[in-house]
């Protein structure tokens, strides 16, 4: 097993271009981190794909059926905005017109986003393998998109 600084709050994504590890951030949105943990756990997220990906934004992924709309059979979570800025790497929430709709999916920033600060709820922080996360394909929706083979909280592993 691989050193994690944390590994119950580290998440060890592997994606069908690499492996991603996130450190999870349970003192900004504890009830989010324990929605991504617990759909992990599930299995949740595997096969999963990246079904919204803009090239300078972001990779949206977490939805079941892959069309943006799907989510969990869980309710879906309380707003948990933090100062935390959406920077290159940020782990966030996606979500409806409703701040309190978050559900399962999320996305990673492959830049600055300053317009989703304290907009969204922030959970995570990619430590490894934005390289991984910059290949992604892209698209709205993504023809032939790359997808999450195991996302696992890595004390589990």
């Amino acid at each position: 097993m691989a050193d994690y600084k944390d590994p119950e709050n580290t998440i060890v994504m592997e994606t069908s271009k690499g492996k991603v590890v996130i450190e999870l951030l349970p003192d900004l949105a504890p009830n989010h981190v324990n929605r991504i943990k617990e759909l992990s756990r599930e299995n949740f997220y595997d096969g999963v794909v990246f079904h919204r990906v803009i090239d300078g934004f972001m990779a949206q992924t977490g939805d079941p059926t892959g069309t943006g709309m799907g989510g969990s059979e869980k309710p879906d979570l309380q707003a948990e905005f933090s100062n935390m800025n959406h920077v290159r790497g940020t782990c966030s929430m996606a979500r409806s017109q409703s701040p309190n709709s978050a559900n399962s999916q999320f996305f990673i920033c492959f830049d600055e986003a300053p317009w989703l600060n304290k907009q969204y709820s922030v959970w995570g922080q990619v430590v490894e393998g934005m390289d991984v996360i910059d290949q992604i394909k892209r698209g709205e929706p993504v023809n032939d998109p790359d997808s999450i083979s195991s996302m696992r909280v890595a004390a589990d592993i």
